[in-house]
């Protein structure tokens, strides 16, 4: 067995991975050439990564002409054996109806802060107005968790 076979994640483990961070980094296609980096809050919906942005933003234009993106959530600290991570290729559907950007902005409070009311769901339907949501489709998948390498391997 390779060792990228050795380290590569289940979809099990994937899902799990995804659900435990809480920071994707998002590369989009700058209008320059240049790759545009973006650390974005998302959730999980049936499997695919979700966030949502101002529909203005840099990012939401860098979708607007090129849907390709690729997504990173990594953790680990310095220690090799310990790095772990998920990269997605992706396709980003853009969403713009102000109920369905609501409730993803009420997904995505929830996750972060634990809980949101009442008085943050009027906040997020102000802000929905403003923003787009984005279903990031995956389209490829690399995975590594280098704690499944037995130790001094590497």
């Amino acid at each position: 067995m390779s060792r990228r076979d050795q380290i590569k994640m289940s979809e099990d483990e994937v899902q799990a991975f995804l659900a435990q961070e809480r920071v994707m980094v998002v590369a989009s296609n700058g209008r320059d050439g240049w790759p545009h980096l973006m650390p974005m809050w998302y959730v999980l919906r049936d499997g695919d990564l979700w966030a949502w942005t101002y529909a203005r933003s840099q990012k939401a234009r860098n979708f607007e002409r090129d849907d390709r993106v690729t997504l990173q959530v990594e953790a680990g600290d310095s220690d090799y054996g310990q790095l772990r991570g998920v990269m997605i290729k992706a396709r980003v559907v853009l969403l713009a109806d102000v109920e369905a950007v609501t409730e993803l902005g009420m997904e995505i409070f929830d996750r972060y802060t634990g809980g949101a009311g009442e008085e943050v769901r009027a906040m997020v339907r102000k802000q929905a107005e403003k923003r787009v949501g984005m279903q990031f489709v995956r389209q490829e998948i690399a995975t590594w968790d280098h704690r499944k390498l037995a130790a001094g391997v590497y």
